[in-house]
């Protein structure tokens, strides 16, 4: 239990101004009505005060009683109870078992007498169910044994409307609407009185101690339960809340929201019914009342009226906070919600939860602190504002007044700790980076990310590129001077990126791969350089930068070209010749520039074609100039001319003849012979210069790519006749050709061959060939009769399909009408279509379509 100062006790009735120097004249019961205070005393006097509150501002309010007059009621016995019906402005009084009416102002009893006889106690119903405005609704625990009762009071007169019989003896009750809570001898119980049903709540034991049942609100009561438990219970018969703990001699109750308040013989305690602990202990000796009227709670010994004066909630709820009691805080706050205007209590609690939230930081509690910012809207710059100089010098920022923390900085709350303020610093960036996209950032999305960039660059994090490098709200000038000062040189070219300064960005980014700068983040930056540039739109940048990039790597700068999209390049800025010119200082990027337009881009140009061409060549002749042999990049380059000039039909062929004379170069002198139409120059080079006799075939095969077939066969005839022109004695040409017949014998015209053949070559050494070439006849013969078989089927069908259509008689009159024209016809002269319609010949000679369909007809 953790006392809080929730009610000061004052004193509103001071003895000698109740009863002077009389001993023995003791207070036995008090009524408050507004500022009209009502005190039944032993001698059967009723006192009228009127009260008068005094606010303090530095303390609870105090209290003046003025005392208005004093009435004696004519009996000899003790004033029981008072109960004010302000309506009728009666003051109900129970004196030696009767209920007067007396005026509320002058205490002088009704003309008429009217009064309530054999009341033992009573109730007032607040929860009246008669929906008369000028009577109020008594209920009367009856001197007959077990007996209730219901009056209808007005101003002159009561009059019964219900008695109501009990199990056992009722000692205490209290009403609302048609449901009693009455208190037997041995239980409680829900009784309504309307349709008589009753519900057993809990046992009690009433000789113990006097039981208490008080209404607290609509439809609910409390109840003193065993075990010293304050007990709630609706009128369903359940509880809706937590029993309170009190004391176990306690003898009055009353409630003032959010609390409990419990009376016993030494002490007020109080209660709360948020979360049922006790809050606060009062010493007060010798109290026997213990009542609340419309709020306000007064206490009484026999002597003097006091009054409970609560301190305002908000005041408890900063002395719970200043205590560093959060959770209790938090509580109270929820349970003001319903004494408190709707939008007051919104900014109240906005306000606490706030202060909550710095509670909870304060003590490294994270996760609790981020809930509760998050639930009271803070703006997140009263946080940021905690880090020195975290906020942007241009931020208009002012912390909330009054403050909802103690501390001036991070420094002075970790008290220097550098762990708890790393830990803080770690917090901070996860709730900015967690609120940056919400409505908590809206209207100042510039201090969050600012701050966040500060945060990241300072603790080295990887998140300080992902932040630059997507939408962000960094301000220029405090961001940049920042990462300069942490050395986070290629962020800050990001940042300039990303504020649209693409050169500041490109030059930094330069000057840290020149060594200029030391910054570590990327070790591939040039390569980041050259896809940045490659993609850049700024095309003075891109040539300004060229000749760097190209300097650095020509194979890897020239990807700024070749990567850009073709559309750009064409434009004037970025045109390919253009970029050949600037290329002219680079032959490695140069070659690989061309290669780009005419390999993977196929520009139709010959001049690209060409160029490319020679500069292969030279870089072939550049290789076998420097070295004896060839090797292996010297045959990758000439791989690459040879299939350049084989694939392309663009180049200045003769232009490559004449620079390839005396290179020796014989493959790729055959290639430009052959696109010259010059295939037996070509064939004869592969096969008496360079004996190469694969590439003779495959010479035969890519120069009749694409074409007809009699062109191929005349190229492999070709190749046969030079085999065979150098005569019997060339034994490695006959096996050549051989070889050729045996391996391509569909390209050849037997016949033809048969006729060139040396009559020495034999049968067996042609098997292969002639076998072949016998299958490719029989072949071509059995799929022209297939061919044919199926032609003459299907002429068949046709005929069969006229033969039908001929069968069919046609009649043909005068009343006959042309469906085109709608016209009979003249002479026996006509064109049936298929679905039978018949239509004049020049009408189906204009019209070429079914007249019922949109089909062409047949005509029969």
């Amino acid at each position: 239990m953790m006392n809080i100062k929730a009610f000061t006790l004052v004193s509103a009735v001071e003895r000698e101004l109740l009863m002077g120097d009389k001993e023995r004249i003791n207070i036995e019961c008090v009524e408050c009505c507004g500022r009209d205070l009502y005190v039944g005393t032993n001698d059967c006097f009723v006192y009228h005060f009127l009260l008068e509150e005094r606010p303090v501002p530095a303390g609870p309010a105090t209290f003046t009683a003025t005392k208005q007059l004093h009435r004696h009621l004519g009996f000899k016995k003790p004033v029981n109870e008072l109960r004010a019906a302000s309506a009728l402005n009666r003051l109900l009084v129970l004196c030696d078992n009767s209920i007067s009416l007396v005026n509320m102002l002058n205490l002088e009893p009704v003309p008429s007498g009217a009064r309530i006889k054999g009341a033992a106690t009573f109730a007032l119903n607040e929860n009246p169910v008669s929906g008369d405005p000028f009577c109020v609704e008594v209920c009367i625990i009856s001197v007959k044994r077990r007996t209730i009762q219901m009056f209808l009071v007005y101003e002159d007169r009561v009059q019964i409307v219900k008695e109501v019989s009990t199990s056992e003896q009722p000692l205490a009750v209290a009403v609302d609407g048609h449901f009693l809570c009455l208190a037997l001898t041995t239980q409680y119980i829900i009784h309504n009185y309307s349709t008589g049903v009753s519900q057993d709540l809990f046992p009690y034991c009433s000789e113990e101690r006097p039981p208490i049942v008080k209404r607290i609100g609509r439809q609910e009561f409390l109840l003193a339960g065993p075990g010293g438990l304050g007990m709630f219970a609706t009128v369903a018969g359940i509880s809706q809340r937590a029993p309170v703990h009190w004391s176990e001699n306690v003898i009055g109750a009353a409630v003032s929201f959010p609390y409990v308040i419990a009376l016993d013989d030494e002490f007020i305690t109080v209660h709360s019914m948020l979360d049922q602990q006790q809050k606060q202990t009062l010493p007060f000796k010798e109290g026997h009342i213990l009542q609340d009227f419309e709020g306000r709670v007064i206490v009484a010994t026999s002597k003097g009226v006091y009054i409970l004066v609560p301190l305002p909630l908000e005041k408890q709820i900063q002395d719970l906070l200043a205590s560093r009691r959060v959770e209790e805080a938090l509580v109270l706050a929820k349970g003001a919600r319903r004494n408190i205007p709707k939008e007051k209590f919104q900014v109240m609690y906005r306000r606490i939860l706030q202060q909550a939230g710095f509670i909870q930081f304060a003590q490294l509690q994270f996760l609790e602190a981020k809930e509760l910012f998050r639930s009271g809207q803070l703006d997140v710059r009263e946080l940021i504002s905690l880090y020195p100089f975290l906020l942007p010098t241009s931020s208009s920022f002012t912390r909330s007044h009054p403050p909802l923390h103690e501390y001036a900085d991070l420094n002075q709350l970790t008290q220097g700790d550098q762990e708890k303020m790393a830990k803080c610093k770690r917090f901070l960036m996860s709730y900015l980076n967690e609120v940056r996209s919400t409505e908590v950032a809206n209207g100042y999305k510039e201090d969050i990310d600012t701050a966040l960039l500060k945060l990241y660059a300072e603790a080295d994090h990887d998140s300080l590129l992902d932040l630059l490098v997507t939408e962000n709200f960094c301000l220029l000038t405090d961001s940049a001077a920042w990462l300069e000062k942490h050395k986070k040189y290629f962020a800050l070219g990001l940042l300039y990126h990303y504020n649209n300064q693409d050169a500041a960005a490109v030059q930094l980014w330069v000057n840290i791969v020149n060594g200029d700068v030391q910054d570590s983040t990327r070790s591939d930056l040039y390569e980041y350089i050259v896809d940045f540039l490659t993609y850049c739109l700024d095309e003075e940048l891109v040539w300004a930068y060229a000749d760097w990039v190209l300097q650095k790597s020509e194979e890897v700068g020239v990807q700024v070209f070749t990567r850009r999209p073709l559309d750009e390049q064409q434009k004037n800025s970025f045109n390919p010749d253009d970029i050949i010119n600037c290329l002219k200082k680079y032959p490695k990027a140069l070659v690989k520039y061309l290669e780009h337009l005419v390999i993977d881009k196929r520009l139709q140009k010959e001049e690209y074609h060409t160029h490319l061409a020679v500069l292969y060549l030279e870089e072939v002749l550049q290789q076998r100039a420097s070295t004896s042999g060839k090797g292996a990049e010297a045959t990758e380059t000439q791989a690459k001319l040879r299939r350049l000039l084989q694939k392309s039909d663009l180049y200045r062929v003769h232009f490559l003849l004449e620079r390839l004379r005396g290179a020796g170069l014989p493959m790729e002198s055959a290639i430009l012979h052959g696109k010259l139409g010059e295939h037996e120059k070509a064939l004869h080079i592969l096969v008496h210069e360079l004996r190469d006799f694969a590439a003779a075939e495959d010479y035969c095969l890519w120069c009749s790519e694409g074409r007809e077939p009699p062109h191929r066969q005349h190229l492999f005839h070709t190749l046969l006749a030079i085999y065979l022109r150098a005569g019997p004695a060339a034994h490695e040409l006959a096996v050549a050709a051989v070889d050729l017949l045996n391996h391509h014998a569909t390209e050849f015209d037997a016949a033809q061959v048969l006729q060139m053949l040396p009559d020495t070559w034999s049968v067996q050494l042609l098997c292969p060939f002639l076998m072949g070439a016998m299958r490719d006849s029989v072949h071509a013969r059995r799929t022209m009769q297939v061919a044919l078989g199926l032609a003459r089927s299907e002429n068949l069908i046709y005929t069969y399909d006229k033969m039908k259509l001929k069968g069919s008689s046609v009649r043909l009159s005068d009343k006959k009408l042309c469906q085109i024209c709608q016209n009979p016809f003249c002479e026996p002269v006509f064109v049936r279509y298929p679905n039978g319609g018949l239509v004049h010949t020049h009408c189906a000679a204009s019209r070429h379509t079914n007249p019922s369909s949109s089909s062409p007809g047949t005509r029969t």
